[in-house]
């Protein structure tokens, strides 16, 4: 007996004197040293690559440390960690950093871009997802309930009611990141009642922030199941934001942007209940508003002035070009819904105006598109401020190039930080 534990003893020992890192709920401070073994000892590590002078990193800290202890005491635990990638520059290359705070989640020490929330509730929440399994089974209408509570408002749930979890884990294992999957095996039918079910099996979607609800009855086939996931990852309606934008970036069907004076507005509101119908019958099209009060840049990029009549309609790409349908670019106040279903008539029949949103947005949109964009200009305008330096000034003999004073600090590397640091 005395040895068989010496051989066990031998061998876990190694296992433990390996793992050099204390897992007490703190954030841990990596280096290039550890860092490699830091990604390979954890299944489950979340790290943020920072720069000690960015001021977006700063605000994300006290974050990091408020979700730190959560989700290492998880039944799946997250370790949280984060790195000087400023300092240590062969990371920053290794992981083709494009901005501080850059934010990763390595599972099992494969890294996946993190662009969800940063506050620590909602970070939590989102981090939850990657420990999940893909597909949760449910055996009851009270694990139903938890379940749906458990995974908050941030993102769409999907319950395939009476449905078998193969059904679902392939685009389960694609989409973790985009939303929450379960398969509910028994139920009853006051759960039904609960979804508006008339039969099963059927799949529901769920937007809880938005509270909106679609079902699907079949025919649950691989390329079906897909088209309903895919078009129900959004809500159907939603109002544009600087979130909201980066969704609808990810989608690829044309926008119906209906833009109005404000959000709030009671007319408003009963405007977008319309909107609602729309969208459910015309799924090829997904389905934006905007208040002039709420993002007046925004609407301006549209042609949307003072005169403007409001409610006004047009169809958007997600990038540079819009159309306006002819004859029904403002919907008047009586009988909307029918102006409505005439503006979808004629953008089809092709009666359109193509026409390009407002420089000021453009400028907006392509800060979507990553930083990558703006080091390439930063670059461009080095090379040309050095080439015009050179034909103005003769360098001396022995001192080919010109170094700024070690304090001070040159436009260059001032630039690089400003264009480096990541908008929330």
């Amino acid at each position: 007996m005395s040895c068989i534990l010496l051989i066990i003893a031998l061998c876990v020992v190694p296992l433990i004197s390996c793992h050099e890192f204390e897992v007490n709920g703190k954030v841990l401070e990596l280096d290039e040293s550890n860092f490699e073994a830091a990604i390979s000892s954890f299944d489950y590590i979340f790290v943020d690559f920072y720069a000690p002078w960015c001021g977006h990193c700063k605000r994300l800290s006290p974050e990091l440390d408020k979700a730190a202890p959560i989700l290492s005491g998880l039944k799946t635990p997250v370790v949280v960690a984060k790195i000087d990638a400023d300092k240590y520059s062969r990371i920053a290359k290794k992981y083709d950093l494009d901005g501080f705070p850059t934010l990763k989640i390595f599972v099992h020490g494969v890294p996946t871009d993190y662009n969800g929330p940063r506050k620590s509730d909602k970070l939590v929440r989102y981090l939850r997802k990657f420990v999940a399994p893909d597909v949760t089974v449910l055996e009851s209408d009270s694990a139903i309930t938890k379940f749906v509570e458990a995974a908050g408002t941030s993102f769409p749930i999907f319950i395939g009611i009476g449905l078998d979890e193969l059904a679902l884990l392939n685009l389960a294992k694609k989409l973790k990141k985009n939303a929450w999957f379960s398969v509910a095996k028994d139920f009853s039918e006051t759960t039904m009642a609960l979804y508006g079910l008339d039969k099963t099996p059927a799949l529901v979607a769920l937007h809880p922030n938005f509270d909106d609800q679609s079902i699907f009855y079949g025919p649950f086939e691989d390329k079906s199941v897909e088209e309903f996931i895919r078009q129900n990852l959004l809500p159907l309606t939603l109002p544009i934001t600087g979130e909201s934008l980066k969704l609808l970036k990810d989608d690829k069907r044309k926008i119906v942007l209906t833009i109005v004076e404000d959000e709030t507005h009671y007319e408003s509101k009963e405007f977008f209940k319309l909107l609602r119908t729309a969208a459910s019958a015309n799924r090829e099209f997904v389905f934006a508003y905007v208040g002039v009060n709420q993002w007046q840049d925004f609407a301006e990029a549209f042609e949307v002035g003072r005169k403007t009549p409001l409610p006004k309609m047009v169809v958007w790409d997600g990038d540079e070009v819009y159309y306006s349908v002819n004859g029904s670019e403002s919907i008047r106040s009586k009988d909307q819904e029918s102006q409505i279903t005439l503006f979808l008539e004629r953008f089809r029949e092709g009666k359109v105006t193509e026409k390009t949103v407002g420089p000021s947005f453009l400028g907006y949109l392509m800060s979507l598109l990553g930083m990558r964009m703006v080091y390439i200009i930063v670059f461009l305008l080095a090379v040309v401020f050095l080439i015009v330096t050179m034909g103005k000034e003769e360098p001396s003999a022995g001192d080919p190039f010109h170094y700024p004073a070690s304090g001070s600090t040159s436009v260059a590397e001032s630039d690089n930080r400003t264009s480096n640091d990541k908008e929330d």
